[in-house]
């Protein structure tokens, strides 16, 4: 069983790896590849991650990868595959919002600065489990359904213990998304600034 979780686990890591290839290749170069150029890329590029390369090196890239980032988690790892499709849209600024408000937060008091330590409540707590379907059902009414499958395949995947952990926190939330979601939210503002600077421009007077 251990040995079927590792190996699921290194192929999500070399599947998330391959993603993170294509997207730099698109956005270095500018270009839009059609869905079969990024299938055929995926399979490539996630091949030569999750085999070991030979004389260079004894385990394959992604374990290596998985040694240093540990496992995503389910929400991180859904965003991240869903950017090679070609229906995919721009995530809400709300849900950015929530998640970098909900990392700001956790983070310092998961790691011991108050007496207050919400990492435990992954572990079964029932109202933080409510509080999470809650947040899923909003999604649905706001009409983002990516938003509500997410968590729902992340609650999936708590309950059939889909990774190591036993705590929902790791399958709903990582550094990285924490990180992804500020980095937007910084990065939707300054748009929003060179836009009005250049609407402010063209139409001054004269």
């Amino acid at each position: 069983m251990d040995r079927l979780m590792q190996t699921i686990a290194l192929i999500e890591m070399a599947i998330s790896c391959a993603v993170i290839v294509i997207c730099l290749i698109e956005k270095i170069f500018q270009v839009s590849m059609p869905l079969s150029a990024r299938i055929i890329l995926l399979i490539l590029l996630g091949n030569l991650f999750f085999w070991p390369l030979g004389l260079f090196m004894e385990l394959p890239i992604a374990a290596y990868v998985r040694g240093v980032t540990g496992d995503l988690s389910i929400v991180s790892m859904l965003l991240l595959w869903s950017a090679l499709l070609p229906s995919n849209k721009p995530n809400p600024i709300a849900f950015k919002v929530s998640i970098a408000i909900v990392a700001v937060i956790f983070y310092p008091l998961a790691l011991g600065l108050s007496m207050l330590d919400p990492y435990t409540w992954g572990y079964g707590s029932i109202v933080f489990l409510i509080g999470v379907l809650v947040f899923a059902v909003i999604c649905g009414l706001a009409n983002w359904n990516k938003g509500l499958w997410m968590i729902a395949l992340a609650i999936t995947a708590w309950t059939f213990h889909w990774h190591e952990s036993t705590n929902l926190w790791d399958y709903l939330l990582d550094p990285f998304l924490g990180i992804w979601a500020i980095g937007s939210i910084v990065n939707s503002f300054r748009l929003k600034r060179r836009e009005r600077a250049q609407s402010g421009y063209l139409f001054r007077a004269g």
